[in-house]
This record gives C-alpha cells, sequence and structure tokens, in this order.
C-alpha cells in the first residue's frame, strides 16, 4: 500500500487535496490545508446510507441550516513541556473553526501520552509517568491562552461553546477487556503493517511493542467518545484520522472528516521543526528571540510561513526576499506578543546587528539573563552552560570555537578565556549566533 494514501479500512478512503471536491469551502478553511478527506466521490456509496454527508462544504450548510455547530476534534499529547510554532498551525486552524462559530473539542491525550503515539518514531517510546503527564498539559494550556489575553491566546478559551477540553482518561481508563477485544477486532495486522513507520520498524527487524499497535485504536475511539465531525491533524496523522473514521462507523456515528495540515518546516528550513533537531521557535519565547530567529529563515520557506502562520495576502507583501522575512518575522511576532513587542524587536535586532559592528547594542531592549547560578572565577565556557545557554560544557566549547559567541558584539574566541567576578560581565550583551542575544545581570 502507497504510505501516502494508506487508510486503515476500505471505508477510509483518502481523497486527493481538497481542489477535488466539487462544492467550494470557505477561505479560511481552504488556507493551508495540505489534504481533506473523504473527497465528495469517495464518499458516495461509501457510508452505508448515510445522508448529508456528500463533503464537508455540506455538512457546514448542514449545521448552519440547524443551527448545530460542528464538533472539530484536535488531540494533543503532552509528552513535553513546551509547544513551538510548528505545532501552532493546528491550534491557529482550530481558531479559525471557532471564529466561525463551531465547537473546539481539545482532547489532552494524558492516557495515550503514556503509550507514545510510535509516528515517526524507528522505536518504542519511553512511557511517561502520570505526574510527568498532567505538569506538562498544564504548561501546553497555559501556552494556548488559557486565563490569558483573548486576543493574543491560539485558542478562545472566553466564548461560551467554543471550547470542550476533554482528557481521554475519562474513558479509557475504564475500558473493560471484552471493549478492548471488541476493538482489536476491528483492525487487521496487516492494516496495521501498512502505517508507514511499522511497516519500516518491521521490515528492518526493530520491535513493535504490541501495545503500540493499540494507539491509534484508542486515538480513534476518542473520535467515538466526543462525535467528531471533523479531526485535525498534521499530514503525519493520516493513519490514525482514518481510523477514527472507521471506529465512528462501527460504533454507528457518522465518520468523521479528516482535515490535514503540513508539517512546518524548521529554522534550517529543510528538516521538519522539531526540538530535538534545534530549530524551533518556542510560543514562551520572547518577542526579540523570536524575531531574530525568524528573520533569518531561508527564503524558500518564508511562503510556507506566511502561509501556515499568518493570514497576510502573499500577493500584497513585497517581492524583495529579505523585506519578505522581515514582513514575516513582524507579523508572527505580532500575533504573539502584539503589534508594540512586535515592532520594539524588529528595532531592537536591527539595533543588535549595528552593535555586532560597534555601535547601536547598548540601546536595545535584550531579555536579561541571571548570573546567579555562575561560579566566578569563570571560564567562557562553563559560564555557557551554567547559564544554561548551551546544553552543556562541549556544545559551549564548540560554539565558541566555531565563531558563533560574541560580547557586546566582539567574538569570544577563546573557550578557556576567564571573567574574574560577575561585575565584569553587568550589562553586557552576550550573543550566541545570529538568534539568540541575552543582556547579563547579576540578580534577575
Amino acid at each position: 500500500m502507497n504510505p501516502g494514501t494508506e487508510t486503515p479500512g476500505t471505508g477510509a478512503a483518502v481523497s486527493p487535496s481538497p481542489a477535488a471536491t466539487t462544492e467550494p469551502l470557505p477561505v479560511w478553511l481552504q488556507r493551508g490545508v495540505a489534504d481533506l478527506f473523504p473527497s465528495r466521490d469517495a464518499q458516495i456509496g461509501d457510508d452505508q446510507g448515510v445522508s448529508a454527508d456528500q463533503s464537508l462544504a455540506a455538512r457546514l450548510a448542514e449545521a448552519e441550516a440547524m443551527q448545530r455547530p460542528l464538533r472539530v476534534k484536535l488531540g494533543i499529547d503532552p509528552t513535553g513541556a513546551d509547544i513551538h510554532l510548528g505545532h501552532s498551525l493546528l491550534f491557529r486552524k482550530l481558531r479559525a473553526f471557532q471564529d466561525a462559530g463551531h465547537t473546539a473539542v481539545l482532547i489532552i491525550g494524558d492516557f495515550t501520552a503514556r503509550i507514545g503515539d510510535p509516528t515517526g518514531k524507528s522505536a518504542t517510546r519511553v512511557q511517561l509517568t502520570v505526574e510527568e503527564v498532567e505538569a506538562n498539559a498544564s504548561t501546553y494550556l497555559a501556552q494556548l491562552g488559557q486565563g490569558q489575553d483573548p486576543q493574543r491566546a491560539l485558542l478562545d478559551f472566553h466564548t461560551p461553546g467554543r471550547l470542550e477540553v476533554r482528557r481521554n482518561s475519562e474513558w479509557l481508563a475504564h475500558l473493560d477487556l471484552p471493549r478492548v477485544i471488541e476493538l482489536l477486532g476491528i483492525s487487521t495486522v496487516s492494516q496495521m503493517l501498512a502505517k508507514e513507520d511499522f511497516a519500516k520498524r518491521y521490515g528492518s527487524g526493530i520491535p513493535i511493542s504490541l501495545h503500540e499497535f493499540l494507539y491509534p485504536l484508542l486515538q480513534g475511539y476518542d473520535s467515538v467518545q466526543v462525535q467528531a465531525d471533523v479531526e485535525l491533524g498534521g499530514t503525519d496523522q493520516k493513519f490514525n484520522v482514518a481510523m477514527g473514521r472507521d471506529l465512528q462507523r462501527h460504533f454507528g456515528q457518522r465518520p468523521q472528516f479528516g482535515l490535514l495540515l503540513p508539517i512546518l518546516p524548521g529554522l534550517d528550513g529543510v528538516q521538519k521543526m522539531s526540538k530535538s533537531l534545534g530549530n524551533t521557535v518556542g510560543l514562551r519565547e520572547d518577542p526579540l528571540s523570536m524575531y531574530s530567529k525568524l528573520e533569518k529563515v531561508p527564503d524558500a520557506a518564508v511562503n510556507d510561513y506566511l502561509t501556515l502562520l499568518t493570514d497576510l495576502e502573499l500577493a500584497r507583501l513585497p517581492a524583495n526576499p529579505r523585506e519578505r522575512q522581515k514582513a514575516m518575522a513582524l507579523e508572527v511576532t505580532r500575533l504573539r506578543h502584539g503589534e508594540a513587542a512586535a515592532r520594539q524587536a524588529q528595532a531592537d535586532a536591527a539595533s543588535l546587528v549595528a552593535g555586532a559592528a560597534g555601535m547601536g547594542a547598548a540601546e536595545a531592549d535584550v531579555p536579561e539573563a541571571s548570573l546567579a547560578a555562575v561560579r566566578f572565577p569563570a571560564k567562557a565556557f562553563y559560564l555557557l552552560s551554567a547559564m544554561g545557554l548551551c546544553a552543556s560544557s562541549s556544545e559551549a566549547r564548540r560554539q565558541i570555537q566555531g565563531g558563533g559567541v560574541r560580547l557586546d558584539g566582539e567574538k569570544l574566541a577563546d573557550p578557556n578565556r576567564e571573567f574574574s567576578c560577575a561585575s565584569e560581565l553587568e550589562g553586557k550583551v552576550l550573543q550566541l549566533g545570529r538568534k539568540i542575544f541575552r543582556r547579563l545581570v547579576q540578580q534577575i
């Protein structure tokens, strides 16, 4: 089976892109969508007599006529503490559904996170504890906008009826063995091995634990429990989303539509945005760090960032690649931090670039970094690792020896350069690479 069109069951055929449907979708829904399934043609005769499902456009029209908002599901497994811009694509689309009057059903996969999504993994994932998952879930919700300014929140936590936050332990923690066996009976081993990640591991002789086969079934069962009309996911989630359709059909529900978004390239413009690759922009990053990183995104990726992270019309933006970069960086930073902070970040970034040439850095509003954890006298490589600016002393040495570290615009060439006390560094700007700037202070 072609991995690009894999489906758990024969009833979950994957369509071409939304352009293949015969009825138009709203512009807000079309933007940035990589795949929508099933198409009108794929679904006719597929749902065994269930009507009004010919297309997502028809489902939207029906919802409007009946004044019943669609239930739009997005599941997230809190396996880490930070959300980056690559994750935010799905939340932006979910917010667009909310703003159009529909109900976002955000599922915190506190149960499935303990299994770990095998998608994209070449080995069995380490299972997390309940406490780790819950701590991560709390930080996720805060980053999505819970308790924050609704104008800059990724999701609408304030308008009644627009958001349901559910934890899938509500139903998965209480599954009895007969129901688990029923779920296992809906899929086959051959269907599971058609999943690209499983196929690669099986073909390479890399072990696949049986509990990993449960993951797509449990995620699909989430769709049954919340009666989803639409499920959002990345293109790497096609198998899991289609599994939800099969399970809904099995339990007598009208199958959901799968709406898939692309995988955002990272700051290198090539590989996907991933913390393990060090090419991310986190939602919690300060305005200057965010802007400075984004204005260095390679030209080839700028239009992807504009399409997926903003609502700007590409045709109205400057054709000059550098100006286009800056417009993208400013708008993404503005959406997260507000107009004033974004403009200040842009000005400060320009000052810091000038500062590297010996002028202007002192006036820039640079995020502060405390020297409190550093034991003096301190060598340069230790300084960077003790402050948490580098993951280790060896990484700090590599950064310095590679010419990527400056102190008040002067290249820091010797990793063994020694600083006698904190006051020697007070107020100076430390620069790592082209994207990270910190003003050193003794205390914060």
